[in-house]
């Protein structure tokens, strides 16, 4: 269907150097998404994987164990795409106050939003509607370290940003002026919250992702939260009741033709091919969250009936074990300290799971040791290692 510019261009008139703003029409498109078949049955197969990743959060003993990873995972690739340098192993140990190989205000910026997505969870369980003010406070926790504090963190900007190139003059794309963001946003929650008409969820995520990333409203940190939404709505709108779904591998992956489509729907209004990309997206990244708690489950029981194998010392090494499942990077201080075992005793448990090939040293020093759950973190670890 042929809808033409989903919105419209302002000339800049506020400085001697001549570029166009882009101000984005309000949802929902008009005339409508068009539902074919094909389409339809795509985000039918859509909603049916992502009720089964949610049926895993019924099954596990322990879905606190899952969430811990997905959502440092969601957090890392998310940050990569922003062209962060950190790891897995870098941000859980930063969070262990351990060295890390590269500049800390990567590794800053990932903790960040691991911290957001957690403020913006617990506020919705609170009964907070996601609204601009939730945004904001997100938002701010998102830029509270590291890179991007001197960029208004909450604050809608006050001033012109632009994407790609070194000014607005030769950008790829110049978002609204600002004297138009709070406008925009606030015909954008409108629709999250189903006026002027009533939005399929996976359609409302898809259009409102989008526009949030046409309007750009802050200075810095406009795609990290833009991706953020996409949990939160799917939360929000009881889809998910945990997050577990980390789509920014997806985004990651294919993020030339992302690109690509945010451009294009702008200029054209194929919303279709844009809601069968996103729809797309989410079977991929909802099948291959439910892949990987399966075989994570695996590996643990597998694991659990290994360290029973052990005669005398097993007791204390399952102990060690659980604390290694809840966060699977760990010193012999901190092990102590969670199972108040005596320190001898940790270490000789670390000892035997070292035999069994459960855990490795990744120091090698005869102090302040550190030791990992390496098959955990080597499945959380797949699809970080695409190229940025």
């Amino acid at each position: 269907m042929q809808r033409g510019m989903q919105g419209h261009y302002i000339a800049n008139t506020a400085t001697a150097e001549h570029f166009r703003t882009f101000v984005p029409s309000p949802l929902p498109p008009h005339p409508p998404v068009t539902w074919t078949t094909e389409l339809r049955e795509k985000c039918d197969a859509a909603l049916l994987a992502l009720g089964r990743l949610d049926n895993i959060s019924l099954l596990l003993p322990d879905i606190s164990l899952f969430i811990y990873m997905y959502v440092r995972k969601e957090a890392l690739l998310s940050s990569m795409i922003e062209g962060t340098q950190s790891s897995l192993s870098d941000l859980l140990l930063a969070e262990l106050q351990q060295p890390v190989s590269v500049p800390l205000d990567d590794v800053k910026e990932v903790c960040n939003y691991v911290a957001a997505l957690d403020h913006g969870i617990k506020r919705l369980a609170e009964g907070f509607p996601l609204s601009l003010r939730l945004l904001k406070e997100i938002h701010q926790v998102l830029l509270s370290t590291g890179r991007g504090t001197e960029k208004c963190p909450g604050e809608f900007r006050s001033s012109q940003n632009w994407i790609g190139g070194t000014r607005p003059g030769n950008a790829a794309f110049v978002p609204p002026p600002p004297d138009c963001v709070l406008d925009c946003m606030g015909k954008l929650e409108l629709f999250l919250h189903d006026q002027p008409v009533r939005t399929s969820i996976l359609e409302k995520i898809a259009l409102a992702h989008l526009q949030f990333e046409t309007i750009h409203p802050f200075l810095d940190g406009n795609g990290r939260l833009g991706r953020l939404m996409i949990s939160l709505l799917l939360h929000s709108e009881n889809v998910l009741k945990e997050p577990l779904l980390y789509i920014s591998y997806y985004l990651k992956a294919h993020r030339q033709r992302y690109y690509e489509l945010l451009n294009e729907t702008r200029l054209t209004g194929d919303w279709e091919t844009w809601v069968d990309f996103f729809t797309e997206a989410v079977i991929h990244t909802a099948n291959q969250a439910s892949d990987t708690a399966h075989r994570l489950l695996k590996l643990f029981d597998t694991d659990r009936q290994r360290i029973g194998q052990l005669k005398r010392i097993s007791g204390s090494v399952h102990l060690i074990h659980q604390c290694l499942l809840k966060q699977p990077l760990a010193t012999p201080k901190r092990l102590q300290e969670q199972t108040q075992l005596a320190l001898a005793t940790v270490n000789a448990c670390l000892v035997e799971l070292e035999k069994l090939g459960i855990v490795q040293e990744i120091t090698g020093k005869k102090r302040n040791r550190v030791y990992s759950y390496t098959d955990y973190i080597d499945i959380m670890n797949e699809g970080t290692e695409l190229p940025i």
